[in-house]
């Protein structure tokens, strides 16, 4: 996964309405920014406060492996600016790397409530954001291959 990333930043500037109304810097943008979100409420969570639940919608994109297209809204928070730097993407990059890499160290029970999926452990919340960002590396492959 983290080489389809870097390889990504060799196409920054693509983009294919067909595939997506955003362009492949979005793509990447949006992805560090959810990573980095969700690794930053893991960490300041309280595991205490924790409770398993039952969720539907979790079970059915989870169990696939695979979250939908066109279905989510994103948050406002992890929303891209208008105007996107490359060089604010490479930072973004390391900075949403070394969270990710911080998580496998918190404990078990740190939780992050999606909107969707509801109140997600440390395991489900990672599995979110491997899914997550898969989901968006196949959109940045489809507006590579299509407009190369």
């Amino acid at each position: 996964m983290k080489s389809n990333i870097e390889m990504a930043f060799l196409y920054l500037d693509n983009r294919d309405s067909k595939v997506s109304e955003k362009g492949v810097d979005w793509h990447l943008d949006h992805m560090f920014k959810v990573i980095i979100g969700i690794s930053r409420v893991l960490k300041e969570s309280n595991p205490q406060e924790y409770k398993r639940n039952i969720n539907f919608s979790r079970a059915f994109v989870f169990t696939r492996n695979k979250i939908p297209r066109g279905k989510g809204k994103s948050p406002k928070s992890v929303l891209p600016p208008e105007n996107i730097h490359p060089n604010d993407i490479k930072d973004q990059y390391e900075k949403a790397w070394k969270c990710w890499q911080e998580t496998k160290t918190l404990p078990a029970k740190c939780n992050f409530i999606h909107p969707v999926f509801g109140q997600l452990n440390l395991r489900q919340a990672r599995k979110f954001i491997k899914m997550h960002t898969q989901h968006h590396l196949d959109i940045i492959n489809e507006i590579i291959v299509s407009s190369t």
